[in-house]
C-alpha cells in the first residue's frame, strides 16, 4: 500500500514537471511516448487522450483547463490525493482502513475508473462532434507502428 501511495505521489510530481500541451492532448510525448495511434487513424481522440495534459493542468491549479483536456483525468487527479492518504493510513495500520481486504475496494475502483473514462469519452464524442485531430495529421510513424 505504501508503494502504491508513493507511486501516486510520483505520478502527481511528474505531472507537475510536464508542460501541458495547449491542444489539450499530447503532453505524454514529453515522456518519450508516441502520439496516440487511435487519433492518427480515426481523427478522433481516444478515451485517454488528454489524460496526461489534464494531470499537468491539475498540478498547476488550472481545474478548468484540466476538465477541458479530459474530465476523467481531472476526477482521477482529484481522487489521487485522498486515495494516497488512505493508502498511507492503511499501510500504517497494516490493514485496509474501512475494508476487510484490498480485493473489494481495488476491484470497485478499477471498474469505476473504466466507467468514468468511457462515460467522459462518450460525452466528448456526442457533445463535441467536431474533429480535434484530422486523420493523417499525426506522424506516419504512428500508423506504421500500429500496423495499419
Amino acid at each position: 500500500m505504501l508503494v502504491a501511495a508513493v507511486g501516486l505521489a510520483g505520478l502527481l510530481g511528474l505531472a507537475g514537471r510536464l508542460e501541458p500541451d495547449p491542444r489539450g492532448f499530447g503532453t505524454h510525448t514529453q515522456l518519450g511516448l508516441r502520439p496516440c495511434a487511435f487519433a492518427a487513424v480515426t481523427g478522433r481522440l481516444c478515451p485517454t487522450c488528454g489524460m496526461t495534459t489534464s494531470y499537468a493542468w491539475f498540478m498547476r491549479g488550472r481545474l478548468d483547463r484540466s476538465w477541458q483536456s479530459n474530465p476523467a483525468g481531472l476526477l482521477f487527479a482529484l481522487l489521487s490525493v485522498p486515495l494516497g492518504a488512505w493508502l498511507v493510513w492503511s499501510a500504517v495500520r497494516d490493514e485496509p482502513v474501512g475494508f476487510q481486504s484490498l480485493a473489494g475496494p481495488l476491484s470497485r475502483l478499477l471498474v469505476a475508473a473504466i466507467v468514468v473514462c468511457l462515460a467522459a469519452w462518450l460525452v466528448r464524442l456526442t457533445v463535441s462532434p467536431v474533429l480535434r485531430v484530422r486523420p493523417g495529421s499525426l506522424p506516419g510513424a504512428v500508423l506504421r507502428m500500429s500496423g495499419l
